[in-house]
């Protein structure tokens, strides 16, 4: 009698796989914004990675002489308040908040993608549990859950990531779920159950894969978001506390101070902004290069 061979996994349209590699990278490349965003964003990985040996001053030491320096030769973006080196606590805040954002999207988008996954393809109850959850935390905004967690939790930077990424999981967890619905109609899905693969083997090896490009460019964006959420909860004081040199920290800080040292809040400010557009522009560059109507 013939065996019945469990069917192998197949690729659908949206699965990234490594004979498309090339082809996607040159289509990212081909775009000057996401070429852009990928060098802004190098450049302050680079920054964060070399900060402990490129910083000029130690980020965290007082100078009681060059108290509220200005931009000069000797100190490029100034000093604060107490005479700490601005430039030095910037290069050390690229470390700390590229960090809390990769780390907060990371949670973000495993819970998401997890919860995602099982309430689009189980269905049922399942769904019906899920989403009513969903719906009750979406009814909330974002910053303001991110806040009632952190609080909740105590003010310190590891607190401020898990409020960040739970407090994005449920609209990840909604888009998530709209391509599951999406993928599992697919003929090659019904194909695989045909041939007697178990709903967990069809949920990871053939519908899993396929929501890949989606999820890869979604969460690339919530990097973003990540980074500048955890920078306002800082501004707030439920983050980072002195005297870690984190972004956030050091605007509420230098927020007293504006008329007459505006440095000290503008130059976190900017590194903020240029990361945030350097990960915008990354994560739309992929969009282009992963959607297949832009191939034309």
């Amino acid at each position: 009698m013939a065996k019945v061979l469990a069917a192998p996994a197949m690729p659908g349209p949206g699965a990234v796989t490594p004979s498309r590699t090339a082809g996607l990278t040159r289509r990212f490349w081909r775009s000057r914004k996401a070429a852009l965003g990928a060098v802004l964003l190098a450049v302050m990985a680079g920054a964060a990675l070399l900060s402990p040996v490129a910083s000029p001053y130690p980020p965290t030491r007082p100078s009681p002489e060059d108290v509220f320096a200005p931009p000069g030769p000797r100190h490029w973006m100034g000093t604060d308040e107490i005479g700490r080196d601005v430039f030095s606590r910037v290069l050390a805040g690229a470390r700390i908040s590229l960090a809390a954002g990769l780390a907060a999207s990371t949670l973000t988008l495993a819970g998401g993608v997890v919860l995602g996954l099982v309430s689009g393809y189980r269905g049922g109850w399942v769904d019906t549990v899920v989403m009513r959850s969903v719906d009750v935390m979406l009814a909330v905004p974002t910053l303001l859950f991110a806040l009632a967690i952190a609080a909740a939790l105590g003010s310190a930077l590891s607190n401020v990531v898990l409020a960040v990424g739970i407090a994005s999981v449920p609209r990840f967890t909604r888009f998530v779920r709209g391509c599951v619905l999406a993928a599992r109609e697919n003929v090659y899905v019904e194909a695989a159950r045909a041939g007697g693969c178990s709903e967990a083997r069809v949920a990871v090896r053939h519908i899993l894969p396929n929501i890949y490009g989606p999820a890869l460019i979604l969460g690339t964006l919530n990097v973003g978001v990540a980074i500048l959420t955890a920078a306002t909860l800082s501004f707030l004081g439920m983050g980072a506390q002195p005297p870690t040199p984190e972004w956030g920290l050091i605007l509420a800080q230098g927020r007293d101070y504006l008329q007459n040292a505006w440095w000290i809040s503008t130059f976190p400010g900017v590194a903020i902004a240029l990361t945030v557009l350097a990960v915008n522009l990354v994560g739309d560059g992929l969009h282009d290069a992963l959607d297949p109507r832009l191939r034309l």
